[in-house]
């Protein structure tokens, strides 16, 4: 797996066994990872059918609107990759929407 830091991040690294091993100490902590896991998972999900089922202009003002001051601080070719189109794409966009 590889992961790439957009910002300054602080990554944790634990193996399966230490995950086990900690959730049977703490159960809590199970029932509290397995509910991010599923919003995550239901956050793909989202991500993917409009991805499949909305255009482009549509899915950037979902994106500005769920995220609205990440374009002060992400550079526009991971805005572009994440909404799947070119940066050509978003400029497009973005001067459309500008004029408006």
């Amino acid at each position: 797996m590889n992961i790439e830091c957009i910002q300054d991040a602080i990554l944790y690294k634990i193996s399966k066994k230490g995950m086990e091993d900690l959730f049977l100490k703490i159960p809590q902590l199970e029932t509290f990872f397995r509910k991010k896991m599923e919003g995550a998972f239901a956050s793909f999900q989202k991500r993917i059918l409009a991805s499949l089922a909305q255009p482009a202009k549509k899915r950037y003002l979902a994106f500005i609107t769920t995220y609205p001051n990440i374009e002060q601080s992400v550079k526009n070719y991971h805005i572009a990759s994440y909404l799947g189109i070119t940066t050509e794409s978003l400029s497009r966009i973005r001067r459309e929407n500008a004029k408006k």
